[in-house]
């Protein structure tokens, strides 16, 4: 398994979530979760515009064993969307913490990832898997 980076905040169901500068919140799915998948062949992007709620879908990835769901770690409006999927789902299985990135919430509430697991949370969740 990869080393999980220090900066980032997760959620249970093993979505990533990175504070930027600006105070928009980039998002993905972990290096886990991705490798747990196995290879991904297609992910369905949200919308740019679109109000997410924390917690609700905001995209789905499908790879060659199953289907599952993204989910947000932050209620906002998607400000951007990784378009580069759309041609290379696997970017996932190979950067899941870089170039992989689904998308980006412009938070309602930038404190809410208080919230999150942190990296040795998040290490120690998958652990107990």
């Amino acid at each position: 398994m990869k080393e999980i980076p220090g900066d980032l905040k997760f959620l249970k169901t093993h979505e990533w979530a990175r504070l930027e500068d600006d105070g928009r919140v980039t998002v993905g799915i972990s290096d886990h979760a991705q490798s747990q998948l196995g290879d991904l062949v297609y992910v369905e992007l949200p919308q740019v515009g679109e109000h997410v709620e924390a917690g609700a879908t905001i995209a789905v990835v499908e790879s060659v064993k199953a289907a599952s769901d993204v989910y947000a770690p932050v209620s906002g409006e998607v400000v951007a969307v990784n378009e580069a999927l759309n041609d290379a789902p696997e970017t996932i299985n190979h950067d899941a913490y870089g170039d992989g990135w689904i998308c980006v919430i412009k938070a309602d509430d930038p404190t809410a990832l208080e919230g999150l697991l942190g990296a040795d949370e998040y290490a120690a969740q998958i652990e107990s898997e």
